[in-house]
């Protein structure tokens, strides 16, 4: 398994340490380093990252700022030159903390522990057949199978399935972290799709049905690896 991954640290040694830590551990590749946390939020829209090597106390915006305003479900190892941020680090669900100066038999523990938590999250993930939704009074079994797509409609998401809409208070993040990846694919801010629904692609648009569904220009590469051309 190969884990891409960023550093977001405003310290430039910082960065280049944990860069060549990251570049030494086989299963991890560095694609990019940020010295702050605006840009690197930015980048998260565009490309596929699994791990963030993430420091605590930046200018215009902090660590813990970052990770309030994080969309996607991504594993975080938290940069701190103080241990007194690590209880409020595990309140945020992060992985792992590493504290300064790091060490490389502390940083491949870590990394390790990610791996392993990314390893059991996508197993999960892949065994499931069905979501539950809750329709008025009731909770209703939804086949995986028959989901077509996923809309986002500000607080809430519109799951279509192949029978009916079901309207469910939930973020985009939460409900790609419920699929699995093998099977759904994210191809705009506001849209999931299931890849064995897909009809056609004809140029920034996908058909599924008699819905047109846009795909984000950040997100075109991603789905055309996806796919199985001939």
């Amino acid at each position: 398994m190969n884990l891409n991954c960023i550093v977001v640290d405003d310290d430039e040694m910082s960065r280049k340490v944990v860069a060549h830590f990251a570049e030494k551990t086989n299963f991890l590749q560095v694609t990019k380093c940020f010295d702050n946390a605006v840009d690197a939020l930015k980048y998260l829209d565009e490309e596929h990252v699994d791990i963030i090597f993430l420091d605590v106390q930046m200018p215009q915006m902090s660590g813990m700022e970052f990770i309030n305003a994080m969309e996607k479900d991504i594993e975080v190892i938290l940069i701190t030159s103080e241990e007194k941020y690590a209880v409020e680090a595990f309140e945020k669900k992060v992985t792992d903390y590493l504290v300064k100066p790091i060490e490389y038999a502390r940083f491949l523990q870590a990394a390790t522990l990610t791996k392993d938590h990314i390893t059991l999250k996508r197993t999960a993930s892949a065994s499931r057949k069905e979501v539950y939704v809750r329709t008025d009074a009731k909770i209703v079994r939804l086949p995986l199978h028959k989901i077509l797509f996923v809309e986002a409609l500000a607080d809430y998401v519109i799951i279509h399935s192949e029978t009916k809409k079901h309207i469910v208070h939930y973020t985009m993040k939460g409900i790609v972290s419920r699929l699995p990846e093998d099977n759904f694919t994210r191809i705009h801010r506001s849209y999931i799709v299931n890849l064995d629904k897909i009809d056609a692609i004809e140029d920034n648009s996908l058909l599924i049905g008699d819905k047109y569904i846009p795909i984000g220009a950040s997100y075109k590469d991603s789905l055309l690896d996806q796919l199985n051309f001939l």
